[in-house]
């Protein structure tokens, strides 16, 4: 199963090393069982959003690695793949950037004639890869632009794509400039959200006893700003990891955070049995 990472302060500019790298179960330890591609976005000075991938794991990508401790940003985004749909290559790994977004996806959608159906030359010229994560941020993108509100376009695709294609999991995240969206759905994979603030100094965290173990000097690596990190697993022992809800729309705008629940669950819901071998193993 592919992982997501998505983080912002709303504002100040931060490191995000601590998560990327540093922790009991950082981005880069859970790419160990995740080789097929690995990303980090984030938004430069101009905010425009800008992105770095490669089709490896990202605890052998020495880029990952690097611009994990030297990149600056209010808001992050980042992806190991496991892929089940589309090789291994740069063009296959998250995050995608469009219209001045960052999207990444951890799931399968079946139905891609379909989705493809539903766009215009224009926005299939957009599609540089085979995943479906790509369509269906293709397909949101649109609705965005349709509808003229993010959070509305988000809503209305995935609704669409519920309704009229299969659908195993539909976990997403969207970015903006100091903006979040963060989609579990419906229940297959699990994504969590956390408020991080400033830890004391000379504080560490550990995973605790069920966990691989580990510890680090948390106060080495925190900034001075507090943070909402949404990751598909807990990346430490903290006690604030919230699990959202199954079809929970975790919307971070600046500082200010509201949940919502405007989906019904899929027409046509791929169960695990459904699933070939290859589909499987990615989704474990």
């Amino acid at each position: 199963m592919c992982r997501l990472f998505g983080m912002t302060t709303g504002g100040p500019r931060v490191h995000a090393t601590f998560w990327l790298v540093d922790a009991p179960d950082s981005l880069s330890s859970q790419s160990r069982g995740m080789p097929d591609g690995t990303g980090l976005g984030w938004f430069s000075l101009g905010e425009e959003p800008v992105r770095d991938r490669a089709p490896i794991a990202a605890y052998r990508d020495a880029d990952f690695c690097a611009e994990a401790r030297d990149v600056v940003s209010h808001t992050f985004m980042s992806h190991v793949r496991y892929a089940s749909t589309g090789e291994p290559n740069v063009r296959n790994s998250h995050p995608f950037v469009m219209d001045d977004r960052l999207f990444a996806h951890n799931g399968m959608v079946r139905g891609l004639d379909v989705i493809r159906s539903w766009l215009t030359d224009v926005d299939l010229a957009r599609v540089g890869g085979q995943t479906d994560s790509e369509l269906v941020f293709a397909y949101v993108t649109a609705e965005i632009r349709r509808h003229g509100d993010t959070a509305a376009g988000l809503v209305a695709a995935v609704r669409r794509i519920a309704a009229e294609v299969p659908v195993f999991a539909l976990n997403v995240l969207l970015a903006e400039s100091r903006r979040l969206w963060a989609l579990r759905y419906p229940d297959t994979h699990e994504l969590w959200v956390l408020k991080h603030d400033l830890a004391e100094k000379g504080e560490t965290r550990h995973m605790s006893s069920e966990r691989e173990p580990g510890r680090v000097h948390v106060s080495a690596h925190r900034e001075p700003a507090a943070a909402h990190v949404v990751a598909s697993e807990r990346m430490d022992d903290a006690e604030g990891w919230r699990l959202l809800e199954p079809g929970e729309l975790f919307v971070v705008d600046g500082t200010d955070t509201t949940s919502l629940f405007p989906f019904d669950p899929p027409a046509h819901r791929v169960s695990p049995d459904d699933l070939s071998v290859t589909e499987a193993t990615s989704q474990t």
